[in-house]
Parts: structure tokens; sequence; C-alpha cells
């Protein structure tokens, strides 16, 4: 059904290719390729300037990752420019275009008079489309002035973030985070905590890939997004120096540079964070039968102190070989060590509603983490084609130590009936190898192949000792485990890429052989498996017009049980709420397709997707009843994994961009989807069938607005609701949140002060009631953060906002073969 699908709407898009030739007989193309002089590379994002010398009129476009460029403009009169920040602008004389002109290989020298003009962080945020992703494009974003990777991903349109940390892509949490096109351990063992300790200020951009090309792992049935870091290449001394104040108490600095010579280019981004993220949580369960202790409703209440140290600092070096290729070394250290104090307070009921026992349970956590990424590539450009070797050299490890001392007090009887002391270890280690080769041949025509080897080996320690100290005599328990998954992916992969006139065609075939070796304490022969897999990946890109343009694309991916999911030990964060993995889980594949459209006006640019995808063997948490009481009587339920369901998902998408006026800027972006599952479960204890087949159609809305002010003030006003949804046994309510920041240059624009409320009415809260038929009701509210207030100054040092020449407002548009 896909394919014939695909022919077919390829089929309509030649025909109307064909057709529009015809209609727009009166327009030419301009093309080219815009290099650097010196080291011979493509100059992405170089800007191409018309101007028609009759009606003063300025069109144009970017360059893509290749440095190449195709204008589609009216038959006319025309000066023509390229230009690119800290280089000096090409300018072709006045001419009378009536056909197509290549304008060849045009090569740009840097302006070193221009150092004290250098932009580093664009005055605002733009959007590039591809044929296979969208570049966001972080900008002078306020709202995340002195935040994290996850403040960061909170503000990309498609992205949400929950309020534990959980990202998302169009609605789907099994979404692929790179950092620089690779996997990494900055988001490693819990991809949530570790995106809190990468700063704002080390990302340049955001890569949403939600049709990857076989380049790309098979792995995350919802896309991939790829963390861009900022590794500047401006020649001479530059850089940035931030310090972050804020309530709840916070501390922070980030500091980023560069020193480029001739030959080298240095490279660094450091910072350091200190800060207090107060939290809570609300569950109130009531049972359907009392249990034995003639309980029959329970009350938790958690408050969470948390106080987090970390220090983030990437250094790196790019040496230049020849004039087309290179060797950048880079080493990544992320280190941080957190002391967290979490109150339980649990009431329990009797049926005619007098409280029947009270308890206080005190987590006293200290964790120590830390994370070192060892990073080498050679990459060779050997001419001005575009033929590139690129080989990528990549080793990491993650340690996490944790120890969390838990005594329970009765309240009533006001004694210590029980303590707890847990001990917990993670360690990751990885390593990769990547090789890419592209190939173009002639204009129109590229070839690319490559190779990754991607290495994994998680261990995991759990060491429990509980004294309970009940009726008078001292009981001890011991529980502890050990966990080793070890995984190796081999994949390679070809694509093929084609202009044909108006409609670009890129088409890959990726295999994946997957090893998986699981090696469980107290199971005396580990669980090995090994499974080989084909990727097709189809992307296409119909361009009707200058600034008018339609994608389709078709991929299948995989997401792979790792870790928590396969450890079948259980949790103890909980006595009465307990998680297992669960060792048998598979793999689920995902078919997706996705047609997207794309508008640009002078003032209004729309960008609009429709997309389907279907999973089998999808993954479904079940959460029944153990049959099992706790010492205290309260009934222990139990969730884990199963591949259970058939899932569809059918979903539509728009961004908006509009500029009513040169000082206010806004962006929108909106989101509804439609998930159908279909499965059964039935629960070996009680041999009771719970049926899974449901649909829930949802949504989200954002809205980003900016205004300039006199007086060089800017205001940023982010808008974000997340609406309602459900599941088989949950219902989730909505959540609105707001951010508000202000911004002022200062110094003759040499620094600024910006001032960021996040959560204006603190509201950024989960509420969820959950059912388990014949068993219980749980409504539960859960807030990670509270509202934050920020207060940060940024110092340019060698830099100044410059002023761009012309109308650089293109955000894209070209259709390249980068995948």
């Amino acid at each position: 059904m896909i394919k014939n699908l695909t022919l077919l709407l390829f089929l309509l898009l030649a025909n109307k290719s064909f057709s529009q030739q015809i209609n727009d007989s009166n327009n030419i193309k301009i093309y080219g390729k815009v290099i650097d002089a010196t080291s011979n590379k493509p100059l992405e994002y170089a800007t191409i300037v018309l101007k028609n010398s009759i009606t003063n009129k300025l069109s144009g476009g970017i360059t893509g990752i290749d440095g190449e460029f195709n204008v589609e403009a009216p038959k006319g009169t025309y000066e023509i420019s390229i230009e690119f920040i800290s280089f000096k602008s090409k300018k072709f004389p006045k001419q009378t275009i009536t056909k197509d002109l290549n304008l060849g290989t045009i090569k740009l020298s840097e302006d070193t008079s221009s150092l004290d003009e250098i932009v580093v962080v664009a005055e605002k945020t733009t959007v590039d489309i591809r044929l296979d992703k969208k570049v966001f494009n972080i900008g002078k974003d306020l709202s995340i002035r002195g935040g994290n990777a996850s403040d960061v991903l909170g503000n990309v349109p498609s992205v949400q973030v929950d309020v534990e940390g959980n990202v998302s892509l169009r609605g789907n949490e099994n979404v692929t985070i790179l950092i620089d096109g690779r996997p990494s351990a900055l988001v490693g063992i819990n991809g949530a905590d570790a995106l809190r300790q990468i700063p704002a200020e080390a990302i340049e951009k955001v890569e949403v890939i939600t049709s990857p090309s076989s380049r790309y792992d098979a792995e995350g049935t919802a896309g991939i997004l790829n963390i861009i870091l900022r590794k500047n290449k401006l020649k001479g001394f530059n850089g940035s120096l931030q310090l972050d104040l804020g309530y709840p108490e916070r501390v922070g600095t980030a500091f980023n540079a560069n020193w480029r010579t001739e030959k080298w280019n240095f490279f660094t981004n450091t910072g350091f964070r200190y800060n207090e993220t107060p939290g809570s949580s609300y569950y109130d369960t009531k049972y359907v039968n009392p249990t034995s202790e003639n309980i029959n409703r329970i009350i938790e209440t958690r408050n969470f102190d948390r106080l987090g140290r970390s220090i983030f600092t990437s250094f790196g070096a790019e040496y230049y070989l020849t004039k087309s290729s290179s060797i950048i070394g880079n080493i990544i250290f992320n280190g941080g060590n957190d002391d967290d104090v979490n109150t339980n307070i649990i009431d329990r009921f009797e049926p005619n509603g007098n409280i029947k026992q009270a308890t206080k349970r005190t987590e006293d956590e200290s964790e120590d983490e830390e994370r070192i990424q060892y990073t080498l590539d050679y990459v060779n450009t050997f001419d001005d084609s575009g033929k590139r070797l690129s080989v990528n050299l990549q080793y990491s490890t993650e340690v996490e130590d944790k120890i969390n001392f838990i005594p329970e007090i009765d309240v009533i009887a006001d004694f210590t009936d029980e303590i707890e002391e847990v001990i917990e270890s993670q360690n990751e280690d990885r390593a990769l190898l990547q090789i890419d080769y592209v190939h173009p041949v002639g204009e129109s025509i590229q070839y690319e192949a490559g190779y990754r080897g991607n290495y994994r080996d998680i261990f995991n320690s759990f060491f429990l000792e509980q004294t309970d100290f009940k009726n008078n005599i001292p009981t001890e328990v011991l529980l502890d485990n050990n966990f080793n998954y070890k995984e190796f992916v081999n994949a390679a992969y070809f694509q093929y890429g084609q202009k044909f006139n108006n409609i670009s065609l890129l088409a890959g075939l990726r295999y994946e052989y997957t090893s998986v070796e699981i090696d469980q304490a107290n199971v005396s022969v580990p669980k090995k498996s090994t499974y080989g897999n084909l990727f097709p990946t189809l992307n296409l890109g119909y361009e009707i017009k200058d600034g008018e343009n339609m994608t389709l694309g078709y991929n299948r991916r995989v997401r792979r049980p790792r870790g928590r999911s396969l450890n079948p030990f259980p949790s103890r964060s909980s006595e009465a709420n307990i998680y297992t993995g669960n060792v048998d889980l598979n793999p689920v594949f995902t078919d997706a397709v996705d047609l997207g459209y794309l508008k640009r006006w002078e003032k209004f640019t729309l960008s609009t997707s429709i997309y389907y995808n279907i999973s089998n063997d999808s993954w479904e948490r079940i959460q029944e009843d153990t049959g099992e009481t706790t010492d205290n009587g309260d009934p222990i339920t139990r969730r884990f994994p199963v591949n259970l369901s058939t899932q569809e998902r059918v979903g539509f998408e728009f961004t908006l961009n509009y500029r009513p006026f040169k000082v206010w800027n806004i962006n929108s972006d909106f989101n509804l989807f439609n998930v159908t599952t279909d499965g059964d479960y039935t629960n070996p204890v009680t041999n009771k069938t719970q049926n899974f087949d449901f649909q829930n159609t949802a949504f989200s809305l954002r809205l980003n607005q900016k205004i300039t002010l006199p007086g060089k003030t800017d205001l940023q006003i982010n808008s974000n609701y997340r609406g309602a949804s459900q599941s088989a046994i949950s219902q989730t309510n909505g959540i609105f949140t707001m951010n508000i920041a202000a911004s002022k240059d200062i110094f003759n624009e040499k620094a600024s002060l910006s001032l960021n409320i996040s959560d204006v009415f603190n509201g950024r809260r989960s509420e969820r009631t959950t059912i388990i038929p014949d068993f219980s009701e749980q409504y539960s509210e859960f807030q990670w953060r509270e509202r934050q207030i920020r207060v940060s100054f940024v110092y340019r040092f060698n830099q100044k906002k410059q002023k761009f020449k012309g109308n650089r407002d293109y955000n894209g548009g070209d259709n390249d073969f980068e995948g």
C-alpha cells in the first residue's frame, strides 16, 4: 500500500512539474555554489540577494550544506550579491537575465577588517527546510538564556518536553537524540537528566528529522533530534562570557570562545551550574475492595528538594592539513553532584473515612555522575564538485553512583519503624566508528555510501539493606542485583540522489545487524540474540515555484529495548508501586509516511505536514494487581512493558512565521494527531483479560512572540498548551505554560542584560487519572520544577552585533541531497 501511494504521488508531482514548466515560462533560475576561498569547503547559509533594478524588490535564497543554491525569479534586470557573515561579499554587475544562469563556483574570502562586527548569535531564530529535515537555528532566543538543552528543545516546533523532562516529537516519545550527528554519552543512560546538564549557550542549532535518510541510524520511530554544539570558526580570537542568577537559588556561568589562525582553530564551551529545583507530587488512590488491613484509600504527598551542581566543558581543535582536508579533535566533560531530600507523607484511610495509619518516608539521596567523550574526525573535500570523505571515531564513558538513606516514621505512634539504605551504580561505555563517502556526478546526481559500527556496554548494580523495627523485633532484608547489557550494531547504507528540473529525489537502503547479550545476576546462562533488518528510505521534493515546495518521505524505523526496559529486577522508589523490565521484550518496527508543504509570502511563512505511522508489536506498559501487600498493608501494583498491540498514528501539523511589523515577529506551531491501539492482555495470576483497544486524539499549540521596544530592548513571550490525552487505562489533563523574557543591549551593544520568568503561572503540572478495572482508581499530580526567575548578563569580546545587509530572512528553501 505504501509503495503504491509513493509511486502515485511521485507521478502526480512529475505531471505537475511538467505543467508548471509551461506556466512558468517567464521565470528563470540562477544557480551555483559558494565555497571558502581558503579551505575550499562549502559555505552553508550563505545568502544570495537579487535586487530588481526596476522595482527595487529584493528576493533570493540561501545555500545548503553543500554550498549549492538554486533560486527562481521572473525574467528581468538584476543586481546579484553573494554574502556570508564575516566574509567579503561578491557582487555581480547589473545584467538583464532572460534564461537560466549558472554562476559557477563562487569563492568568498574572510573579511579580517570586520572582526569587531562579527555575529556569533543570530538576531532571530531561522528555519531551513530540507528534503528530510528542518533546521532550527537557535538564534537570540531570550527564553532559554541561562537554561539547558531541555529548555532549548521545549522551544523547537514539533517538539514537546513534559514536566518530567521526557522529550517527544509530534506526540511520540520514541525519538532518538543525537549530538553532532552521532549517539553520545551526553544523553546517556537517563536522557531527561542528562539533557538538563547541557547549557543552552553551548547549542548552535537543532535539526528536526521526521523523515531520516538512510545515512542516519534507524533507531527512533518518531524520528531524530540532532543537537549541534557550537564550534565557531571565525578568524582571530573572539567569544562571550555569561553570568546567571536565579530564584529558586541558581548561579551559573558560561564561556564560549574560539581562536583561529591560518592552520589551527581552537574552540571551547564551558559552563557551571548551581541550582535548587523544588517540586512536588500528589497521589490519591481509592481501592474497589478494602485491603486486609481494612484500608480502602491511600493519599501520598511528596515534596522534592533538589540541589544540583554541574560543570560542562567542551574543548576542541581543528587542524587544516590542506585547503580541502582537516582533522578535528574534541573532548567533552560533564560532571555533576546532586544532594536531594525528598519527603513522602502517606495517609491510609478506613472505609468510614477515619485515618488508620500515617507514615513519613524521607529519602536522603546523594548522586555523583561523570561523562567523558573523546571524538576524532577527519574530513577531506576532494574538489569543488562536493566529493567528500569523512571518518569519525568516538569513545565515551559514563558513571552514575547513588546512595539513598530512607528512614520511615510511624507518625501516629511516633517511632521509626523501618530504615532502608540503597546503593546503586550505573556505568556505560560506548565506541563508534563511522565512515561516509559522497560522490557527485555532474550537477544533478549524487551517490553516497557509508558504514557505522556502534558498541554499547551498560552495567547496573543495586544493593538494598532494609531493617524493619515493627513489633520491636529488628528484621533485616538484603537484596542485590547486577545487570549487564551489551549491544553491537553494524550498519551499512547506500543512497542515490538526483534532481529532475523542479523535482529532487533521495532514495536509500540501510542494513543493520544487531547483536545483544544480557547477563542477569542469579541467571546461569546469559540471554543472547541477533537479528538483521533492511530499512528503505525515500524522500521526494517538488519546487512548485520560488518560495513554494512540497516534500514526500517514507522510511522504516526501529525501537530497540534497552536497560531499564529489560532489567527484571523491581524498582524500589516505592514499596506499593514497583516497575520491572521484561527480558523477553522484542524490538518494534515502524513504517512512516510524511507529506509536507511550504509556502512563503512577503511577511508570512507557512509549513505544513501530514504524517502516518504504523507499528507492529508495539510496547504497552501494563499496570496490574500483584495480589500482594506491603508490611503496611498497601496493595502492591506492578508496571512492566510487553509487546502487545498494533498502533497507528496519523497527524497534521503546521508552523507559521508572521512578521506584521519590523518590530514584531510571531512564530506558532500546531500539532493534531490521533492514535489507535489494538491489543489484549491476560493477567497470568488472576486470569483476567484487559482490553487495550483505544483511540486518542490530542493536540499541542505553541505561540512565540518577540517585540522590539525602544531603547534597544527586546520582549519575548512564549505560550504553550498541551491538550488532554488518554491511554487504555489513564486520562491526562491539558497543561498551559507561559514564559516571559526581556533583554536590553548595553555598553554600545557589546553586552546584554536579560530577565527570564519560566512558567509564569506556576502551572506546569501533570494531572492524571488512572483506572485499573476491578482494583483501583488513582488521581495524581506531578510538578518536577516550580516557577523560576533568572537574570543573565552576557558580554561579547571582539564582537559586535552586525546589521544584516539586504534581506536575509529567507529561512532556507533549498532542497539538497544532504541527509
